[in-house]
């Protein structure tokens, strides 16, 4: 029944399978899947973020600012909090329990291109200056479903995805790193490009100037999140599917006992907590921060200087990213990702007190930029660092604890924003208390980074990966061979499957010229050899290149 249901599935079509033939990962799948594809499946969040609360407070309840709506936007992200973490599970059980030819993560990663770009439009729809209670109750639909369902399902299908993409960790540390460079991309919209318009231009037009923005924004979301699904691959699942053994569900608490009891995972996953949270109260405080503490006669800009004051210091944040990603990844396969975590964090902890300290507008970009440097190591490392953790957790139990670990992941992920959100509101009385957004932006960060160095002092799964992945491998070949099935080693079948896949695409070449020869005229023979040739020409260049640069290294 099982293989019945299987070919009546919409993946098995032509239409639906990946654009990825490749055993190894190579640029397409880099930029396509993990780099454009994460920037617009994120955007509307990263946005949100950064300027969501505001809206409410200066656009949509502007002049009906009652205790009533304080309380409102108080209560509605923590509560929201409490559907966001289940929306999480159940996303992530869903993601562990499909099995389809285009993977278990994939199929929601489509799914999600339709429910995001609904959701984020939808949150903008209702007019300013309705009736107070409409525009509430319209307001916690729009934001549950759009934090609660949409953005679950896809951070968590998308989440999953570094983890089964491939075993190759060098591999899988540069799909982290360019993931999580899509991620700080969205925040960078969030800080540096949208603040910027939303002050001089979609302010001032209120909320009909908004709602068209994110329906701009919904739209790039559609085509960036297809396109990431045509262009990953998820090469763990199918190394999975593919083995001739009964596969047992394993429910989540089967996961749950496998991870708690593994002291990695604690660690990984309290410091990605921390740290997301704190970022989150950062992101929820910063507008107010631009617009009340920092000093912005720097501008001369009268009230919209706040907008420029945000989008210096989100610029002069992702300059320093940016310069860390050319040598984050190399390094931390030199000195491994903890060392190069550790050294960050400690750089961001003096930025933030830099910051802290002053409200003079160059000062603190300073201090953001050190701080955001430092941010880097982490931010680009994180899902690996991650994946680590289940190749370990996998070697010791026999399964991958993907589906409840990455639902984990994406309810921090995800929650992070409203939960930190609501506090904000709750300690500065909806941005009223200076004092309290000061703090928020600046000192909560020190101090949270500070623990986060303390506890990656314990995380030394890097030492054990090579050990944790032949014992993997030994596993599952007793358990093929037991079955009664031939074992052949899952990196030396990709391979084949690649070669195979080539010799394919060379055949379908041959014959699509011999066409292209017949309707033309032209001999066969002299169009292939000119072929030929070409592809002698550019390999001639290719090596000529490269003991050029062999050249210069000795």
């Amino acid at each position: 029944m099982k293989n019945e249901k299987t070919k009546k599935s919409i993946f098995e079509s032509p239409l639906f399978r990946t654009k990825i033939k490749s055993a190894n990962v190579k640029f397409p799948e880099v930029v396509l899947g993990y780099l454009i594809g994460p920037l617009g499946g994120l955007l509307a969040g990263g946005i949100f973020g950064a300027v969501l609360n505001n809206y409410w407070t200066d656009i949509l309840f502007a002049g009906v600012k009652t205790q009533e709506i304080t309380t409102f936007l108080t209560i509605l992200p923590l509560l929201s909090a409490i559907l966001i973490v289940a929306g999480n599970l159940i996303a992530g059980q869903i993601i562990e329990r499909t099995r389809t030819k285009a993977g278990k993560a994939r199929p929601w990663i489509l799914l999600s291109s339709i429910l995001l770009t609904v959701a984020c439009i939808l949150m903008f729809i209702m007019p300013a200056g309705a009736d107070p209670a409409v525009t509430m109750v319209v307001t916690g639909i729009s934001y549950n479903l759009y934090y609660a369902v949409a953005y679950p399902l896809y951070n968590a299908a998308n989440s999953t995805l570094i983890p089964v993409s491939t075993r190759n960790s060098s591999q899988r540390g540069l799909l982290a790193s360019v993931s999580n460079v899509a991620t700080l991309g969205v925040m960078g919209a969030g800080t540096m490009i949208f603040p910027a318009l939303a002050g001089l231009i979609i302010y001032p037009n209120g909320q009909p100037a908004m709602l068209i923005a994110f329906i701009a924004v919904g739209v790039v979301t559609f085509l960036a999140t297809v396109l990431q699904y045509f262009f990953t691959r998820e090469r763990v699942t199918e190394e999975t599917f593919a083995m001739p053994v009964e596969k047992n569900k394993v429910s989540m608490g089967q996961q749950l006992k496998a991870v708690v009891k593994d002291k990695f995972w604690w660690v990984v996953i309290i410091t990605y907590l921390i740290f997301q949270f704190a970022g989150g109260l950062k992101n929820a405080s910063m507008i107010f921060y631009c617009k009340q503490v920092i000093d912005n006669s720097f501008w001369g800009a009268g009230e919209g200087g706040w907008g420029l004051t945000q989008t210096l210091l989100g610029v002069l944040g992702a300059i320093p990213m940016a310069i860390a990603m050319a040598f984050i990844w190399p390094l931390s396969n030199k000195v491994t990702k903890r060392w190069v975590v550790l050294v960050g964090l400690a750089v961001a902890i003096g930025g933030g007190i830099i910051a802290a300290v002053t409200t003079n507008v160059v000062v603190v970009s300073i201090g953001i930029a050190l701080r955001c440097f430092g941010e880097a190591p982490i931010c680009y490392m994180i899902l690996a660092m991650f994946a680590d953790v289940l190749d370990h957790v996998e070697a010791k139990n026999g399964f991958r604890p993907d589906g409840f670990t990455m639902s984990i992941y994406s309810a921090i992920m995800v929650a992070a924003p409203p939960v930190m959100t609501g506090l904000f509101n709750l300690m500065t009385n909806t941005g009223d208390n200076t004092e309290m957004v000061a703090f928020s932006f600046t000192w909560f960060q020190v101090i949270a980074y500070g623990v986060c160095v303390a506890l990656l002092f314990l995380f030394g799964v890097e030492k054990g990966l090579s050990k944790d992945r032949e014992t993997i491998k030994l596993n599952q070949k007793a358990a093929v061979e037991a079955a009664g099935g031939v074992w052949e080693d899952p990196e030396e079948k990709l391979k084949r499957e690649e070669a195979e896949a080539a010799a394919s695409a060379e055949e379908a070449r041959k014959e699509e010229l011999k066409a292209l020869c017949e309707k033309k005229g032209l001999s066969y023979e002299e169009e292939e050899a000119k072929y030929q040739a070409m592809l002698a020409e550019k390999e001639a260049k290719k090596k000529a290149k490269q003991e050029a640069k062999e050249a210069k290294k000795k």
